[in-house]
This record gives C-alpha cells, structure tokens and sequence, in this order.
C-alpha cells in the first residue's frame, strides 16, 4: 500500500491525458457528407439503447472542440485521444476521402498543439461505415483491406502533426460484443462470425500498422488498445482454472497471441473447433498480423471471476458487459460468471485497483520492452450539480486515486508506462446505455450542452500539473 504520508510522484515526461471516442461526443451525424455508422444504425433501431438514445447530437463536439480543448488546456491536461469517424472520412468505407471530414480532424490537432496538448488518434473506435457491414462486416476479410486504405488515408493526413496512433480501440468489443451477444452494433448473434470478425480485425490491425508506417515518418509511434481482462478463478479446484484458460484465450489470448506473438493459443482453437475450423485464416495472415508495436494500450476498469459452471445458463447473460439471451463467449457455456466483492460504479463493476497493478505486470512480461500506456480507465457514477451547480464527485476521485497509484506502483516494480488517459473527459453517449452513464471528468447538462468540470477534474488537472497525486480527500474544488 502506498504510505499516505509518501507523495505519489510520477516520471516527469508521464503523459496525463483523457480520452474520447467519435460518435460518443462528435454528433454532426449528417454534417460534411457523414454516412451512417453501425452505431448510427443500431441506436435508431427500438429497443437496442436506452430509451431509443442515440448520438446524433451527443455532446455536440464537431461544433464545441475550441471549447473542449480550452478546457483541457486550463485543467493542464498534457495529451488527448481522440476517434476518427471512419464514414465522416470515407463515408461508404471505399475511395477517395471526403477534404472537409479530414479536415475537422485536421483543426482538432492544430487546437491541440496549440495549447500544449499531445495529439493520439484511435483510428478506429467500434463505428464501421454502414455499408462495409451491409457488405459483410468484420467477418468479411475484405473488411481488413478497407481499414488498411482507410488507415493510409489518415495516416497521410495527420502523420506530421500526430505522433502518437492507435489502430483499434478493444476489439474485443467490436467482434464479441458486436457480433456475438449483439449488445453493440451490428447487433448479431452469429458465434461462428464473431470468432472470424476477431481474426479479420486482427488482420487489419496488421495491414493497418504497415500502411500508417508507409506514409508517416519514423519516429511516430503505432500501438493497438486492448482491454485485456484480468481473469480469476472463484476457487483453485482444476475445473475453475481451466475455466480461467478459456476465458483467458477469449479475452485476451485471441489478439495477443497473433499481435505479440505471431501465433493463436492452441487451447484457444481446441476449444472453439466445434464452432469453426480457423480455414479464413490464410497463409500469411500470421506474419501480417505480428507487426513490431511500438507500444500497447491497456484499458482496464474490472476484473472478471469465473468457475466452472455448476449446470447450463439460464436467463439472460450478464457477464458485465450488458444483459444478452447470448453469451458473448463463444464456446464457453461451461463457464459461470461470479460478481467480484466490493464497491461497485454505476456501471456494476467491482472497484479492485490490484486489477490494474496485476495487467499491466502481465503484459510487462508478455512483452517485454514494450512501452505501455492506460489509454482507458474511469467509473460511471450519479453525478449531479449542486444548488450553487457544482459537481462533487469524492467517488470518481478516489477511483482515480487508487487506479493512478496501482499504475505507480507497477512503474516501481519495473513497468514501462509512460501515460494515462482517464476515460472519459466529458458526460457522453454511452453505447447501448444512452446517457444513462456518466464516465466524464467533465458534466455535460444534456439539455444545454454547457460543459462543468467536476471536482475529479480539478483533482487529476492537479495531478498532471505536478506530476503528484493529491490527496483523495478533502475534494480539490
């Protein structure tokens, strides 16, 4: 435990940054020749969100972003990362750009320079254009090949002024979320296509990374975002950690294994061999896929408890990541899901730092050399203004509190983590939640848009200022 009479101080080039995704803040949906998302479309289908939420409007950030960036500039925030909107770029996921998509990207990096703040851009944060999915989706091999166009495309936009790059954000999420329990957009139910849409995002991870490196300079830094779980079994009976094996291949084995390692796990294909025979994976799709990374992003929010299951699911499916009649774990209805003991968000996720500490240790030595940063962790809690409409959040800030000394706590025992992007810097659209969820450092009042930081803004802009964690309590205001 960090001595409470010990400052918490940080490597002086730590990057403290928050992060976003596209069409959680950007609305502007129909603006500049945008094209319809998987996200746009799922959100305007009954009953697929919160009460029929959507992101047309979000946070209005395609109109706003001065206004954003000014605030991160006044709470001394030192980097930003930020989506692109695939379909505001190519808006049918094929072809020549769209200038003026770029070119709202464009201005976002100069504001950001401007003020001091390091520009990272996710290439791809879960909103496929329409029209590739109506062509297929990620279970489509094609659909590597058109990110890979679309990568260069952005790569050649940005590449002099961005540094910092990031090609998918969870793609986890995107194949098993998207394609499996059907929670996120597209919205199916196929374990089969779910697996192959993994291997297909792996693959344009792959042709991604090389197309960025042939347009942008060398010294730009490419990475991929994973939220690698970390998975513990409810007992150390063999049934529980073989248990843990399974959920560990789906997690995190499916894309570590071909990115870090050039290889999928042999239990993975063991045990998913009932549901496909891994024939789209193609002579030379290993190769393409091990690209050398110049750093990892790990997002991390809680851990996950498993065993052996006692006999077959019944109801709908949990598992923390939204109720399904489908599992979003292909071939593993042997598997039983356990809530972890403590507090919990709003979100229901157990609060547990050690999680943190533990992942970023995992991948210090699944990758040794590779520098890492926490490109996402935060918590959803009630936030609401007070009569004199403040925001007071003692909850967030000790959140982040606990979660920054675990990753000081890593850097002591030897891990190269070199930033932490809080998620998220504003209130926003929060996926199948609608804006039942607020993940921001930032209150957004929905209804006027008018941006307030709340005190975890104050507290963490403290943070970033002198490289030193203040106290949790009493609440810097």
């Amino acid at each position: 435990m960090t001595d409470p009479v010990t400052p918490v101080t940080f490597p002086p080039a730590f990057l403290w940054g928050a992060a976003t995704s596209a069409y959680q803040i950007e609305g502007a949906v129909r603006e500049d020749g945008r094209t319809p998302s998987i996200w746009d479309t799922f959100s305007h289908t009954p009953g697929k969100t919160l009460g029929g939420e959507h992101g047309d409007i979000a946070v209005d950030h395609y109109h706003r972003y001065r206004e954003d960036v000014a605030l991160m500039a006044e709470l001394g925030l030192t980097a930003y990362r930020f989506s692109v909107s695939w379909s505001r770029v190519q808006p049918t996921g094929r072809g020549p750009a769209v200038q003026v998509g770029l070119d709202f990207y464009r201005r976002l990096v100069d504001e950001l320079l401007a003020k001091g703040i390091k520009p990272a851009v996710t290439l791809y944060h879960w909103d496929l254009p329409q029209e590739l999915e109506d062509a297929g989706g990620w279970p489509e091999r094609d659909t590597a090949y058109r990110f890979a166009e679309y990568a260069q495309i952005v790569g050649e936009a940005l590449g002099d002024r961005v540094e910092n790059w990031i090609t998918l954000n969870e793609p986890w999420c995107s194949a098993f979320l998207g394609y499996a329990s059907g929670v996120h957009a597209p919205g199916r139910t196929d374990p089969a296509a779910s697996l192959r849409a993994a291997h297909h995002l792996n693959l344009a991870h792959g042709l991604g990374t090389t197309a960025l490196r042939s347009v942008m300079p060398a010294r730009n830094s490419v990475a991929i975002s994973l939220n690698s779980s970390v998975v513990r079994p409810l007992s150390e009976s063999p049934a529980d950690l073989a248990a843990v094996r399974r959920i560990d291949d789906l997690a995190n084995g499916v894309f570590h294994g071909p990115i870090l390692k050039g290889a999928y796990p042999a239990t993975l294909l063991a045990a998913t061999s009932g549901l496909t025979d891994w024939s789209y994976v193609l002579d030379g799709d290993l190769r393409a896929i091990h690209q050398p990374l110049d750093a990892l992003g790990l997002n991390y929010y809680t851990p996950t408890l498993v065993s052996a299951a006692q006999e077959q699911p019944k109801g709908p499916r949990t598992d923390g990541h939204g109720a399904s009649d489908h599992s979003p774990w292909p071939a593993a209805d042997d598997v039983a899901f356990h809530q972890t003991p403590g507090d919990r968000t709003e979100m229901g996720w157990t609060i547990d730092p050690s999680g943190l500490h533990e992942l970023i240790m995992r991948y210090t030595k699944e990758a040794p050399g590779l520098p890492l940063y926490i490109t996402e962790n935060g918590a959803a809690y009630d936030d609401k203004p007070d009569a004199d409409g403040r925001v007071h959040d003692p909850e967030r800030i000790a959140y982040l509190h606990g979660h920054l000394s675990a990753v000081r706590r890593a850097i002591a025992d030897g891990a190269d983590v070199r930033g932490y992007y809080l998620w998220s810097l504003l209130d926003n659209f929060e996926w199948a939640y609608g804006y039942g969820k607020r993940f921001g450092a930032v209150y957004v009042d929905y209804a006027t848009l008018t941006r307030t930081p709340k005190s975890s803004a104050h507290w963490y802009g403290e943070a970033a200022r002198t490289g030193t964690l203040p106290s949790p309590s009493p609440e810097t205001t």
